[in-house]
């Protein structure tokens, strides 16, 4: 047999199955090679049931790993909770302790709120007992004031009659009396001709009343020359006067008189 030949023949049992069993119906291998094909085509079937499974399997595999990689996500979340939780935790303790804090703050608070009610219901008490002294002692003021007003009352009357008396003596008659211009008060007040006559009446002369008269006399020269006159006599009418009051009356000019003397010598200055 040639070559030629047996490569047709076995290109013919290869691909040629009806030529296949033909020959082994010849050989006696018809139901051995049925068998083998049955056998090839279960085989066939096998591996495309483990491609499927294997198939499945890689499905199972990447399902595996996304359920992982969910169960890693969840992890985190349930890690990232609890340290959410743990601050919430740490958050309220703080809480709690600026609450223990602010109680106890509270406390101090009203405690010291009672103390100053205390102190309130003690300053009242005073205030009270403060009130009725306060009563008692302008009760006793408007006494001595009415008492003062009626001795410088009397004070003015009894300076009028003797600077009045003693100004006769020297040749000038002059009516005596209070000079009030609004706010503005001088306690003896009198004109006669071209003199005019302005003092003070005190009880006890001090330098400080020598300064207030000079000042009262100045506003009148400003602020109401028309009732003055060309000519001025200063006086001042005391009990009992200092000796620096004295001193100081003699250098404006002042005349010092009381009901048994002169301190100082009466002048007269023009205006």
């Amino acid at each position: 047999m040639s070559i030629d030949l047996k490569r047709e023949f076995l290109n013919l049992l290869e691909r040629d199955i009806e030529f296949r069993y033909t020959v082994a119906g010849y050989l006696g291998l018809s139901e051995i090679l049925k068998k083998l094909d049955l056998i090839a085509e279960e085989q066939s079937k096998l591996w495309g049931e483990v491609k499927a499974l294997r198939e499945g399997q890689n499905k199972i595999w990447e399902e595996i790993r996304s359920l992982r990689e969910e169960q890693n996500k969840l992890w985190e979340e349930v890690k990232a909770l609890r340290e959410g939780q743990n601050k919430l935790w740490e958050e309220i303790k703080a809480l709690r302790e600026d609450q223990n804090k602010l109680w106890e703050n509270q406390n101090r608070l009203w405690e010291n709120q009672n103390k100053l009610w205390e102190e309130v219901r003690a300053l009242r008490l005073e205030q009270e007992k403060l009130l009725k002294g306060q009563e008692a002692l302008w009760i006793e003021i408007r006494r001595i004031r009415t008492t003062l007003e009626r001795l410088a009352i009397s004070e003015e009357e009894e300076a009028w009659d003797v600077i009045s008396y003693r100004l006769k003596s020297l040749g000038l008659d002059v009516k005596l009396d209070r000079l009030l211009i609004e706010d503005f008060e001088m306690n003896i007040y009198g004109v006669s001709d071209d003199i005019c006559i302005l003092g003070e009446v005190t009880v006890r002369l001090g330098h400080t009343l020598i300064d207030e008269l000079e000042r009262k006399i100045n506003f009148l020269r400003e602020k109401k020359p028309e009732i003055l006159k060309p000519k001025l006599i200063k006086v001042i009418y005391t009990t009992t006067a200092t000796p620096k009051a004295i001193e100081k009356a003699k250098e404006y000019g002042i005349w010092i008189v009381t009901a048994r003397q002169e301190y100082t010598p009466l002048k007269i200055h023009e205006t």
